[in-house]
C-alpha cells in the first residue's frame, strides 16, 4: 500500500505528460480558434471609414465572399502579414475589408500609405467595441464571410503562406 502511495503522483504525472504531448502532436493548428460565430451573420455595428466616406455596417458584408481583417499600425505581426493581404487583394476573389483596431487614423493612413492598401473599406474602432463583439482576442485576426454575411473561418495571427493557401482555398469554395 505504501508503496502504490508513493508511486501515485509519478503515474499521474505519466499520464498528464502524456496528454499533453498528444495535444501538442495531434491538436491541430492553434491559430484556428473555436467561435461562437461561426455559421452565424456578422454581429450589426455602425463605425465611421477610414478614407471618409459612408459608414462602415454590417451590411458590407451581403452579397460577396469577404476578408475582414482586424489590424493596427502599431502592430508588428499586422506589418508581417500585410505582403499575404496585398497578394489576396491581387487576387480579386474576395473583396478585404479592415477594421482598424485601437490605433490614431492618421497613423492607420501613413501605415497604408507606406506598405499599400488592400483594403476595400476600413473601418475605424478605435475604443476596440465592436472588436469584442467579432470575439477579438488581439490583432492580427481575419475572419472568412460568405455571400450571405455569415462568419465561416476563424484566424488568430498573421496570415503566413501556407494560411494564405488555406484562406485562398476557402474562398474558392465559398465562392462557387
Amino acid at each position: 500500500m505504501v508503496r502504490l502511495i508513493t508511486f501515485l503522483p509519478l503515474a499521474v504525472a505519466a499520464v498528464l505528460a502524456a496528454v499533453f504531448a498528444w495535444a501538442l502532436y495531434f491538436g491541430g493548428d492553434p491559430s484556428v480558434v473555436p467561435s461562437p460565430l461561426i455559421g452565424k451573420p456578422v454581429p450589426a455595428f455602425r463605425l465611421p471609414s477610414l478614407m471618409g466616406g459612408a459608414d462602415i455596417t454590417d451590411a458590407e458584408f451581403k452579397g460577396r465572399v469577404t476578408v475582414l481583417n482586424v489590424f493596427a499600425s502599431w502592430c508588428l505581426p499586422c506589418r508581417a502579414e500585410h505582403p499575404a493581404l496585398m497578394a489576396l487583394a491581387g487576387d480579386g476573389k474576395a473583396r478585404i475589408v479592415g477594421l482598424n483596431f485601437k490605433d490614431k487614423p492618421e497613423d492607420a493612413k501613413a501605415w497604408l500609405k507606406e506598405l499599400g492598401n488592400p483594403y476595400a473599406r476600413i473601418a475605424v474602432d478605435r475604443a476596440g467595441r465592436v472588436a469584442i463583439e467579432w470575439g477579438v482576442y488581439g490583432v492580427p485576426e481575419t475572419f472568412l464571410i460568405d455571400k450571405l454575411g455569415r462568419i465561416r473561418h476563424k484566424l488568430v495571427g498573421p496570415i503566413t503562406a501556407e494560411r494564405l493557401r488555406v484562406m485562398r482555398r476557402k474562398i474558392g469554395q465559398l465562392a462557387k
